[in-house]
């Protein structure tokens, strides 16, 4: 029987345990990467073209060239590998990509494998490719049988669908989309595809910049489910993410609060609501709920990248930055950490560093909007406006439906918008954020209008109401050049000052709780 195990150089891969590992450590390699991974095993030391890597490794999704290489970079990063001088996986020029050495199988101890003579780089190849094609058939099954064959197959689809769901890449939630609906197409009535077809629509809003009509949507496919089950933990939690991805934070709040009250081990609905808390300026609350994990904490992607922010907000900013530092370097993938950690930076005002990173970022993930954001912001500290115009242009092109890009970009565009267009814009979103449901980050972008149109105790007054609904990152509105206009106002410092003194509050009440990290209790 031909072994699923490979050797390439000094990795170990198992590929049904997809695993990667060098010297006995494990690799944090999963997803696209890994699968990219075991296709390139599969052909020994072919070189395979761009062509052939997005049929085996992302069809049915239809991508482009530049997604593959920006793939390949990931895996790179993740192997420690660097594409200038490879050891791994080496790009050929106007063909494809390959791999740097040929793929032994492990039927025994490494140290015992025999050296393969060259003349037996074919058979292996040949074995290695039949295993893969096995495994292929088994991941990337997706075309419709029969309606009996696949209501039969239901909840084998569903589980698919679900493993897709959870890889975190657009391409892969929009597979599981697929499986979802087919096994809805079967059997209608199937809680499972339901709820995993809610959280997919979800995240299309959430992650993938899609209009909030998907939003719409899966908050129909959780309410179905309650209307039948009151009581069903999963649906709330599938509601919650609706709600929150439409913005609306207290109903967000209310559905996490009642998922994992209905079932404890729910530690993503906890974090969520942490993530909530945290916002509004319950940072203590925040901070603890984060800490309050009831099972394997490390399956939440989110949780550290929030920690790390609560750390920062509360003014632990050494702390801060470790876990930052450590989560950006071992989880490539993580589109949390991709923009948290060059944020940091940013406003601890290290802008080169910063910039370096964004850089680095924007290499992983090109889809993320707030990435751009900070990249002009970044580029209006260096005085470089036309550069910060194109920035916010590019992150209103990624989420057209958002409205802070589309007013960042409409007021740092050459020439600036006429006043008819500034009164508007004011009247829309001062509508916006009257809503109870708005989010006290939401009043900056009417702040900025307010500047805009000459009205800076306006801008202030906003600001104002924005810090009593729970707005708590000073950091940002003392560094970021879009409210230099504000800094040297007394009204401005009074807003510093009353946000310094509710961090405090909130800074002391952790240090005196008895779940307080010794991480933090012993930083001076």
């Amino acid at each position: 029987m031909p072994t699923s195990r490979f050797r390439l150089l000094d990795l170990l891969i198992d590929i049904p345990q997809q695993r990667v590992e060098r010297d006995g450590m494990a690799l944090e390699i999963g997803g696209l990467s890994f699968q990219l991974l075991a296709y390139l095993l599969a052909q020994g030391d072919r070189v395979v073209s761009f062509d052939d890597l997005i049929t085996a490794v992302w069809a049915p999704a239809v991508v482009n060239e530049e997604t593959v290489t920006q793939r390949i970079k990931l895996l790179r990063q993740a192997l420690g590998d660097d594409g200038r001088n490879p050891r791994y996986v080496r790009s050929v020029r106007g063909r494809g990509y390959q791999l740097c050495a040929l793929p032994q199988a492990v039927d025994a101890p490494p140290e015992t494998l025999p050296i393969q003579p060259r003349s037996w780089r074919k058979p292996v190849a040949i074995m290695v490719a039949l295993l893969f094609v096995v495994v292929v058939a088994l991941l990337f099954f997706l075309r419709t049988p029969p309606p009996e064959i696949v209501a039969a197959a239901a909840p084998d689809i569903v589980s698919r669908a679900a493993y897709y769901a959870s890889i975190g890449q657009r391409e892969n939630n929009e597979r599981a989309i697929l499986l979802y609906q087919q096994a809805l197409a079967a059997t209608p009535e199937n809680i499972a595809a339901k709820l995993g077809l809610s959280r997919a629509y979800s995240a299309r809003v959430c992650l993938y910049n899609a209009n909030a009509e998907w939003a719409m949507r899966a908050q129909e496919l959780a309410e179905q489910v309650l209307k039948n089950s009151p009581n069903h933990a999963k649906a709330w939690a599938d509601l919650a993410y609706a709600h929150d991805c439409m913005g609306r934070i207290d109903d967000a709040v209310h559905a996490y609060e009642r998922a994992f009250a209905l079932d404890s081990s729910d530690d993503a609905s906890r974090s969520s609501a942490a993530y909530l808390y945290q916002e509004k300026g319950r940072l203590a609350d925040a901070l603890q709920t984060n800490l309050d994990m009831h099972g394997d904490s490390s399956r939440v992607r989110f949780r550290e990248v929030q920690l790390a922010r609560e750390f920062e907000l509360l003014g632990f900013a050494a702390v801060a930055q470790a876990h930052y530092q450590r989560i950006y370097q071992l989880n490539p993938d993580n589109i949390f950490s991709n923009i948290a950690w060059p944020r940091f930076l940013f406003l601890q005002g290290r802008f080169a560093e910063a910039q370096a990173v964004l850089d680095q970022s924007l290499a992983r993930n090109t889809e993320r909007v707030d990435l751009y954001l900070l990249n002009g912001e970044l580029a209006l500290v260096r005085g470089d406006q036309a550069s910060a115009a194109r920035a916010f242009e590019q992150a209103a092109r990624l989420r057209p439906q958002t409205s802070y890009p589309a007013t960042l970009a409409a007021l740092y565009t050459d020439p600036a918008p006429p006043a008819a267009w500034l009164a508007q814009r004011v009247v829309e979103v001062r509508a916006s954020t009257n809503s109870a449901q708005a989010w006290p980050s939401d009043q900056l972008e009417l702040v900025l209008l307010e500047l805009a149109a000459g009205d800076q105790s306006a801008a202030l007054a906003t600001l104002e109401k924005a810090v009593v609904a729970g707005y708590s990152d000073k950091a940002y509105l003392q560094t970021s050049p879009l409210f230099h206009a504000l800094t040297g106002s007394p009204g401005f410092a009074s807003v510093i000052d009353t946000i310094s003194r509710h961090i405090d509050a909130e800074r002391q009440r952790v240090l005196a709780a008895s779940w307080c990290p010794p991480e933090i209790r012993a930083t001076p």
